[in-house]
C-alpha cells in the first residue's frame, strides 16, 4: 500500500469547475484513507496500484463521468514530495520570504530545447528554476501580478502543469505524516 497526492488544476476557481471537496473524497472512495486540503484540488489517499500515470487518468476519468469537465491531474509519490521540498533551490537564500514561494508540478519532463527557450525570458523580479518535471518559482511582488503565469509555462514547455504554493506543499507533506 502506498501512500499519494492527487493535484487538481484549476477547480473551484472563480466559481468555474466547482467540486466540494466531500463530493470528491466519495467520488475517490475506492482509494483507502482518502482526505483532501482546501478547496483547490489537493487529495491524499492510499492505493495498492503503483503506476502514478494510471491513478492520474483514474481520477480524471470519475471526475469527467460525474461533471462532465476536463480537470488535469498530476499524482505524485509521497517520496517525490518529500523529495520536491527537500530541493527547492531558494530556500537557502535567507532573504527569500517563504510565502513568495510556489511550486510547479509538470506532467513530464520538458524537452531540452523548450526549457532552453523558458530560461531565456526574464520576468524579474520573479524567478523560476526548472528541475525535470518541477518549477520552482519566486514572485516577491505576489504571484497574482506576475507575467510568469502557469499559462506561461503549459505554452512554453508544451505540458500540462498546476502550481501550489508553498505552504501547501509544506501542509500535504504534514498531513502525508512525512513532515511535522
Amino acid at each position: 500500500m502506498s501512500k499519494y497526492i492527487a493535484l487538481l488544476r484549476g477547480i473551484n476557481v472563480s466559481g468555474q469547475k466547482k467540486i466540494l471537496m466531500a463530493d470528491l473524497r466519495e467520488l475517490l472512495s475506492s482509494f483507502r484513507n482518502v482526505k483532501t486540503y482546501i478547496q483547490s484540488g489537493n487529495v491524499i489517499f492510499e492505493s495498492d496500484t503503483k503506476n502514478v500515470k494510471k491513478l492520474a487518468q483514474y481520477i480524471k476519468d470519475k471526475i469527467h463521468k460525474k461533471y462532465g469537465f476536463e480537470v488535469p491531474v498530476i499524482v505524485k509519490t509521497t517520496e517525490e514530495l518529500l523529495q520536491t521540498f527537500n530541493n527547492n533551490p531558494f530556500l537557502k537564500e535567507s532573504a527569500i520570504d517563504i510565502k513568495q514561494l510556489y511550486v510547479t508540478f509538470l506532467s513530464e519532463t520538458p524537452s531540452k530545447e523548450n526549457v532552453k527557450i523558458m530560461n531565456q525570458i526574464d520576468y524579474s523580479p520573479d524567478i523560476f528554476v526548472i528541475q525535470n518535471n518541477l518549477i520552482y518559482s519566486c514572485y516577491p511582488n505576489g504571484a497574482g501580478r506576475s507575467k510568469m503565469t502557469i499559462n506561461v509555462f503549459e505554452k512554453k514547455l508544451e505540458v500540462s502543469a498546476t502550481s501550489r504554493n508553498w505552504n501547501t506543499v509544506t501542509k500535504l507533506l504534514t498531513l502525508s505524516s512525512l513532515i511535522t
